[in-house]
């Protein structure tokens, strides 16, 4: 499809552009972003043996930022690694200081490299709530395959 050109408009020219449109026609204006003020956030820590994956969510689950290592420009197994998943949090924090988050509640997943550090960096910054391990654990796990017969 191609690249989407996007033109940067400040509030006062979409103004002048309503105002100088004729009178019978309606223009459509995209909804200008505000800054929010949420004081509780979620993070969710994937840290997985390939990569260590965060993100920033509201208490109702909606997204508001995330990065991972491999985004960062880590590769291979260093982005596994405690270092990686401490600048992922570094990361995430330059693009969340804007939000006025306050509190944290963390939700750590997978057994990886990365599951320590970026907490240690989000206690220095926030007030941590909580921290859950939501790992997931087999029950009784899958059936076992049938015994190869020769």
């Amino acid at each position: 499809m191609g690249k989407k050109k996007v033109l940067k408009q400040t509030t006062e020219d979409l103004l002048k552009e309503i105002e100088t449109s004729e009178e019978g026609t309606i223009k459509t204006l995209k909804k200008i972003k505000s800054v929010k003020h949420i004081e509780n956030c979620r993070v969710y820590i994937q840290a997985t043996y390939n990569n260590t994956l965060i993100t920033l969510t509201n208490e109702n689950g909606n997204v508001l930022a995330w990065s991972s290592a491999g985004s960062l420009g880590f590769k291979g197994p260093k982005k596994a690694t405690p270092y990686a998943a401490s600048k992922v949090a570094e990361h995430l924090i330059a693009k969340i200081e804007n939000l006025g988050v306050k509190n944290l509640e963390i939700f750590v997943k997978r057994i990886g490299g990365g599951r320590e550090a970026p907490i240690r960096f989000f206690g220095e910054k926030y007030n941590i709530v909580s921290i859950k391990d939501i790992t997931p654990i087999p029950h009784n796990g899958c059936r076992p395959k049938k015994p190869r017969r020769v």
